[in-house]
């Protein structure tokens, strides 16, 4: 089950992607004319599709990583959150743009899927807004990706699809600003000190579940060091049980 930090964070880290979505999907969304004179029901039907996509890939990733029951690769798991939590942060806040890799990695994957888009263009009604963009989903973008990757990490196809869903959600004010023509909003979801502000506490966010997974990493082996250590004094204590049982008393020594 999704936790508070999980779905806030995943919430943030869409809304403070507003700069890079409309950089890369707002032009599209734009150049379709989505919320102009085209129907309500296709913008709706985009965006949907988009959101939907970004949920299944996080079901599938999640139930994939779950898949793999060894407690070192959970503990792995767990570190590989909070890092991409940081590094997502610093992306956000143009601090570091090592994500962008991920970009360059998907743009082979994309150019299939672009070519299976253009199928439903130009747009005439809502299934085909749908389609493109459970399509546009798949689009090379570093913070898609390495959120993808995050979500993998709940090891649950449910959670992980959450956390998606909530992504999907977060990039929707910047998204529908470009629609339906608000420049206003797109002004407020610009501006760099909100981007900082979100930045900080994904950082804040990333650092907190190292430390926890590190406390908790500590805290398992010392309980597995007890474990054994009780073992073997339980071992001890029953052989000697036995052979107290078989009239077998340990030897004394001589006055």
């Amino acid at each position: 089950m999704i936790d508070a930090t999980q779905a806030s964070s995943a919430f943030l880290l869409g809304l403070s992607g507003a700069g890079h979505c409309l950089g890369m999907c707002g032009g599209i969304a734009a150049a379709l004319n989505l919320g102009g004179t085209r129907s309500t029901a296709i913008t709706i039907a985009y965006h949907s599709g988009r959101i939907a996509s970004y949920t299944l890939l996080g079901a599938l990733l999640g139930l994939a990583a779950a898949s793999i029951d060894i407690g070192a690769w959970t503990i792995g798991l767990r570190y590989l959150a909070g890092l991409l939590l940081i590094a997502m942060g610093l992306y956000i806040a143009n601090w570091w743009r090592g994500i962008a890799v991920l970009e360059r990695a998907g743009a082979t994957l994309w150019q299939p899927v672009q070519r299976l888009s253009s199928k439903w263009l130009p747009l005439q009604r809502w299934p085909q807004g749908f389609a493109l963009g459970l399509c546009w989903g798949l689009m090379p973008c570093g913070l898609i990706y390495s959120s993808l990757a995050w979500a993998a990490t709940a090891q649950d196809a449910s959670t992980s699809a959450a956390m998606m869903l909530l992504f999907g959600l977060g990039t929707l004010p910047a998204m529908l600003a470009t629609s339906l023509g608000a420049a206003r909003v797109q002004a407020v979801l610009r501006q760099r000190g909100l981007k900082i502000v979100i930045a900080v506490l994904l950082i804040c966010s990333g650092a907190w579940t190292l430390y926890i997974t590190a406390a908790h990493s500590g805290h398992s082996g010392h309980s597995d060091h007890s474990y054994h250590a009780s073992r073997e004094d339980h071992t001890g204590h029953s052989s000697h049980s036995a052979e107290t049982a078989h009239g077998q008393s340990p030897q004394t020594p001589p006055e």
